[in-house]
């Protein structure tokens, strides 16, 4: 009989204490629409709770996630750079010094916000050829892609504006070719009229060297039904991305979990955040 050999995908995330529930949701969601699939998820972080850490390394074991925190006090000095200025948080910036922070052994990670639900298959993802390029991200296109023009305006950009909250990433290219001094330098020069710090700041810098995938498969705006449904001329529709849509992300204000939010895929979310709160209830001396 041939021996079944897993393969482990190799995740990043980056959140501080206010985003921990989000995350866990999102990995629940992962896990349970990719159950074939190994995950090592690395968690980048500044500032979290010794007892936050531990509540989500238990969640994660029960879900069967292999879970990495790795603060980032040790690995990289900020103190001489632009990112800790106070109306930016550092966090933010954390995927784009992701081949410094994480180990050498490392060569390809997946990035994902932690306000995402992942509802089918990421193995094509992960396995997508970059072509060269250091990385692999969707632009929200359509009524959404306002960006794209501000950003031509005034930031002389001429790609389309990328989302950073999905991207594959090649680490050994942003090892070669991505410095905290060039991403300091950015953050000066046009400290006034960055409106997304750190996606502006992908874009200008780096927008030439990302590859562009399907945004309705990889990473779709949950506030944008109406939009895709619209362009689609009703192909698009919900069954559509039940079936063919990967990656839900919830972009913007406000979010799922929040009262104000009444978005297309609302109560899907809330499905899966219930699902989370039983499997917390019976963490020991977790309090919801």
């Amino acid at each position: 009989m041939k021996q079944k050999f897993t393969e482990t995908i190799e995740i990043l995330v980056t959140i501080d204490q206010n985003y921990v529930h989000p995350l866990e949701v999102m990995l629940y969601s992962l896990k349970l629409n990719n159950p074939d699939s190994e995950f090592c998820v690395w968690l980048l972080y500044i500032n979290l709770e010794a007892r936050t850490l531990k509540q989500l390394e238990i969640f994660s074991k029960k879900i069967g996630i292999e879970l990495r925190p790795l603060t980032i006090n040790k690995k990289i000095d900020f103190s001489k750079s632009l990112l800790n200025f106070n109306d930016y948080p550092q966090e933010m910036y954390f995927r784009l010094l992701a081949g410094q922070i994480l180990p050498a052994s490392l060569h390809r990670i997946i990035y994902l916000d932690p306000d995402i639900l992942i509802i089918n298959s990421i193995k094509p993802l992960w396995h997508i050829n970059l072509n060269k390029k250091i990385f692999a991200a969707a632009v929200h296109e359509g009524l959404t892609d306002i960006m794209s023009s501000i950003n031509s305006i005034r930031l002389g950009t001429k790609n389309s504006y990328f989302n950073s909250g999905v991207m594959v990433m090649d680490l050994d290219k942003m090892r070669e070719k991505i410095s905290l001094s060039a991403i300091s330098s950015t953050i000066k020069k046009y400290h006034n009229i960055l409106i997304l710090p750190d996606q502006d700041i992908l874009n200008y810098l780096y927008g030439q060297n990302i590859l562009k995938i399907p945004e309705i498969n990889w990473n779709y705006d949950a506030r944008a039904y109406s939009v895709y449904l619209a362009k689609s001329a009703g192909k698009i529709n919900t069954e559509w991305v039940m079936a063919n849509t990967s990656i839900l992300h919830f972009c913007g204000k406000p979010k799922p979990w929040q009262k104000e939010n009444h978005t297309h895929f609302k109560v899907l979310y809330l499905n899966y955040q219930q699902m989370v709160k039983r499997i917390l209830a019976n963490q020991n001396n977790y309090k919801i």
